[in-house]
């Protein structure tokens, strides 16, 4: 089956991660005002804060590739209730898309929550000029 919407995307990416340490695998799927769609997934390091989580792997290839808009993120991950991003993914997301885009969490049972990046992130700590 071709994957069709974020969701799809997100779980699907989930199944590239790179998890020996911590068997969690997380997927992500972003997109941008043009409609491109960059996936990710966690990739872990044996020193552990080198690891990078796969929100911020499908941000960081979108804006590798010059995108500055985006507008819409999933994440998927194996868990119970719908997976929740870490602080720092939250922050990424708070300097690259605005505090309205949405926001699909993902769990393993397809259950979802729908949320915005303010409401993630609301006192972020943004562009001080």
């Amino acid at each position: 089956m071709v994957a069709t919407n974020l969701i799809e995307l997100a779980i699907e990416a989930s199944q590239n991660a790179y998890v020996p340490y911590s068997h969690f695998p997380i997927g992500a799927a972003v997109k941008t005002a043009d409609g491109q769609v960059y996936t990710g997934c966690n990739i872990e390091n044996a020193s552990f804060g080198l690891t990078n989580c796969g929100e911020r792997t499908a941000i960081f290839k979108a804006i590798s590739d010059g995108h500055r808009d985006l507008i819409e993120l999933a994440v998927y991950g194996q868990t119970e209730q719908p997976v929740s991003p870490c602080g720092a993914c939250r922050q990424v997301m708070a300097e690259f898309f605005q505090q309205d885009a949405k926001i699909t969490l993902i769990a393993k049972n397809g259950q979802t929550v729908e949320m915005t990046v303010g409401e993630l992130l609301p006192y972020s700590f943004t562009d001080l000029t």
